[in-house]
């Protein structure tokens, strides 16, 4: 009886640890026995091939002239439906798949299916004094980082989107700290207040046009491609990412304010402030990361062929298209 009790016990003790080494993941900040080393033992993906983020290193990024202006919709006027702003433990996400009328959208800049619909935007921050985007451009890192997430309509559902190349499109933005605030992110901001613990969400009550939260309009020209995966597990690589070059400003009072958010723990717990909520940074591999025309590139000299038009040329009608695009409705 002695040595059955025993097996019992030992055979609980292994499934409690099975659900905790399947059922939950995390940062490094937040416990590092569930950080991003132990991804691909909850999601095999995590450990595999094509793999997000990336440092984009202007040295070996190739011109690609098929990178048109993206085409934005629904981005150009405050929405009419309600948004949710979120703190799920692990992020700051903002909920805009409730939308039904005048949805934001994007398309073109060489996205391989007519309309990808925006779900929602979130954040990635670092901790005080250490920059926090996932991102960087030879090295260099913004303060924060910020995605917008789009499925691609063609697919029914955001679980069938996941598990195709083309599923997801991710706008990223690198977030770079100032002494000033941004009255664009003002709304989120004061959002906030309202998250005290991991699990909870408010409503905006005050809402904007998500144009607001973009680069320029001639930023929005300075861009890179590559395909990827998502940088939480499962990591399913399903996301063509484009990783603008201009940096978005935000206040270091708006900073601080992201890095008191509560982050997921055990119940009963304090809860701690999350910080350093990005995943390292995964090998490029044989992928090829392109560069918009407009976009920053540091490789030979030589003219590539077939496009003879001077790069400023080329930019400033791509900028008028652009101008004429971003706000064109749905």
């Amino acid at each position: 009886m002695r040595a059955l009790g025993f097996l019992l016990r030992f055979l609980v003790i292994q499934l409690v640890a099975q659900v905790d080494s399947k059922g939950t993941w995390c940062y490094d900040s937040q416990d590092p026995k569930c950080g991003p080393a132990h991804w691909k033992e909850l999601a095999p993906a995590c450990g595999g091939p094509a793999q997000s983020p990336i440092n984009i290193d202007l040295r070996l990024v190739q011109r690609d002239y098929t990178l048109e202006p993206f085409i934005f919709q629904g981005y150009d006027s405050a929405p009419l439906d309600p948004w949710t702003l979120e703190n799920d433990g692990y992020t700051v996400r903002l909920r805009v798949d409730s939308c039904q009328q005048k949805c934001p959208a994007i398309r073109g800049a060489g996205l391989p299916s007519a309309e990808y619909r925006l779900l929602q935007l979130h954040f990635h921050w670092g901790s005080p004094g250490h920059t926090g985007s996932e991102h960087s451009l030879d090295g260099k890192h913004g303060s924060m980082e910020m995605h917008l997430v789009h499925m691609n309509t063609k697919y029914q559902s955001l679980g069938d989107a996941r598990t195709q190349p083309d599923g997801l499109a991710v706008l990223a933005m690198l977030l770079l700290e100032e002494d000033g605030d941004n009255a664009n992110f003002s709304a989120i901001v004061s959002g906030l207040k309202n998250l005290s613990s991991p699990g909870t969400s408010v409503n905006l009550t005050s809402t904007f046009p998500l144009a607001s939260l973009l680069p320029s309009t001639l930023g929005l020209l300075r861009y890179y491609r590559y395909s990827g995966s998502l940088t939480t597990p499962g990591c399913e690589p399903a996301v063509l990412w484009t990783v603008f070059e201009n940096t978005i400003p935000i206040g270091r009072a708006q900073v601080a304010q992201f890095q008191t958010m509560p982050q997921a723990g055990p119940p009963g717990l304090h809860l701690r402030p999350l910080m350093d909520n990005f995943r390292p940074q995964q090998p490029l591999g044989g992928r090829r990361v392109l560069a918009s025309p407009g976009a920053s590139i540091r490789s030979s000299g030589a003219q590539e062929p077939g496009h003879p038009t001077h790069p400023c040329l080329h930019l400033a009608f791509l900028g008028l298209g652009v101008g004429l695009r971003l706000w064109q409705g749905p």
